[in-house]
């Protein structure tokens, strides 16, 4: 089971402790994203070579995972570090139980 999921352990601060498990959420991500790169990059370079009749081919197929991947980890950082308190959930929790019937 995952920790994401747990409740807050006793004596720690409820908020404190959401925002901490976006931050180590989110330091997952970047390795993962930073190994996941770095082995495609290598892959595109150690074969590239080979498969192009001896000349560099120069359309380095691994920028679109890069970049892919990269604009959502930029969001998950964003969720973690700028916006930490945004919780879409609590708000619209708050907002439907704020509306008159």
């Amino acid at each position: 089971m995952s920790d994401f999921n747990q409740p807050t352990p006793e004596g720690k601060d409820p908020e404190l402790w959401e925002i901490a498990k976006k931050r180590a959420g989110f330091k997952n991500h970047l390795v993962t994203y930073i190994i996941v790169n770095a082995f495609l990059w290598a892959l595109w370079y150690f074969t590239t070579y080979r498969h192009s009749e001896g000349r560099w081919n120069p359309y380095p197929w691994p920028i679109w995972t890069t970049l892919g991947w990269g604009i959502g980890l930029a969001f998950h950082f964003a969720g973690a570090y700028v916006f930490p308190k945004a919780n879409s959930v609590e708000s619209e929790y708050e907002k439907l139980k704020n509306k008159k019937f």
